[in-house]
């Protein structure tokens, strides 16, 4: 039900400036730690969207609400990795995925902001997003507590498949948190659609940034 009012916060500035030799490395601090993320101009997927600074922030922030410990994460879209890193911080057994053409970034951030720490030892895996289900993560060996999106509502030919994707990973049991910035009313139909198959909720609002985020959660009969 969308009956609970949102919780309307900001995203806070909680990146750390730095004189950098290099235009496109951004500092961030989660859960007590420093995070070095590098952009990439390339690709949509390699730069920090607001959705990915709003969810890392709640997870941050909401650790009672969802504990990540020891819990089983499927980042999806996962970019630059910056939520994923985040994830993995705060205990989580994390999964990273995205295009072919966007892991190599991502794999560079995500084993140069956790290989230092103790903490579960992250994978990265490329997904497209509603090919190959089966084969790559099949039922059987496969279920997450968590599925992590963030701004993955941008390239709108591939609303479908991105639908199907949650739908097949999203099982009893399973939270997705989804935080995206809503632009277009394509967003909103999308939205919609995710309303009408799964429970939803609209956890926060983040008004200056446009972003909502949501909890989802499979309808049992």
């Amino acid at each position: 039900s969308l009956t609970d009012p949102p919780e309307i916060l900001k995203i806070l500035q909680n990146w750390v400036p730095r004189v950098s030799p290099y235009f496109d490395k951004e500092h961030y601090t989660y859960a007590g730690h420093q995070i070095v993320i590098q952009e990439s101009i390339e690709h949509f997927g390699a730069v920090v969207w607001p959705g990915a600074l709003a969810l890392s922030q709640y997870l941050e922030s909401n650790q009672e609400q969802f504990n990540l410990k020891d819990k089983k994460v499927l980042e999806i879209g996962a970019g630059t990795g910056l939520v994923s890193i985040v994830a993995c911080i705060l205990g989580a057994y994390v999964t990273a995925t995205d295009l072919p053409e966007v892991l190599e970034n991502l794999s560079y951030n995500i084993s140069r902001n956790t290989q230092q720490m103790n903490m579960h030892k992250p994978e990265v895996r490329k997904l497209v997003w509603g090919e190959g289900l089966n084969e790559d993560f099949p039922v059987s060996s496969y279920h997450y507590d968590f599925i992590l999106a963030t701004d993955v509502v941008y390239h709108h030919t591939a609303l479908e498949p991105l639908l199907a994707t949650m739908v097949y990973f999203c099982k009893p049991g399973t939270v997705l948190l989804w935080a995206n910035k809503f632009r277009f009313s394509t967003d909103y139909e999308f939205l919609e659609k995710v309303c009408n198959v799964f429970n939803t909720t609209i956890l926060a609002e983040f008004p200056e940034s446009n972003v909502k985020l949501l909890k989802a959660t499979v309808r049992e009969n």
